[in-house]
């Protein structure tokens, strides 16, 4: 969980280093301007730099019931051996997929990636589901 909090504040750093430039070539000045809302800047500054921001967005996402479920696995006792194991294929696949993401931004690639961390997660749940209803190590 600890290593996830940190690459989402990399990514958090990252689109600010290559957002803040982005808004000032288009005339965007933060100081000024009123409310906002994901996705406003698509279409007014330079897509890269809005690739960043949709990967934190993302990283604000599913992730989120990652931290439950490991949170739930430590507070069993069930949060090594194997589920220590997916949780870390879980955070590395999630980590590839922000820097496919910020970088060349492949669907295809990304999809990939999502779709291998959401199976990740899928067996920590039901690791989770297990030893809460079935009382036994997973």
């Amino acid at each position: 969980m600890i290593a996830l909090v940190g690459w989402s504040l990399v990514m958090l750093t990252w689109l600010v280093i290559a957002r803040m430039p982005a808004m000032k070539k288009v005339g965007i000045d933060i100081r000024t301007v009123t409310g906002g809302r994901p996705g406003a800047l698509d279409g007014i500054v330079d897509d890269r730099a809005q690739w960043k921001a949709h990967n934190y967005i993302h990283l604000m996402e599913q992730p989120t019931i990652f931290y439950a479920v490991a949170l739930a696995l430590a507070v069993m006792g069930q949060g090594d051996g194997i589920n220590a194991t997916i949780a870390w294929i879980y955070v590395g696949l999630r980590i590839a997929h922000s820097i496919v993401q910020a970088t060349f931004n492949r669907v295809v690639v990304r999809f990939a990636l999502f779709g291998l961390s959401t199976l990740a997660l899928l067996a920590l749940t039901i690791h989770a589901a297990m030893a809460f209803w079935g009382g036994g190590s997973t």
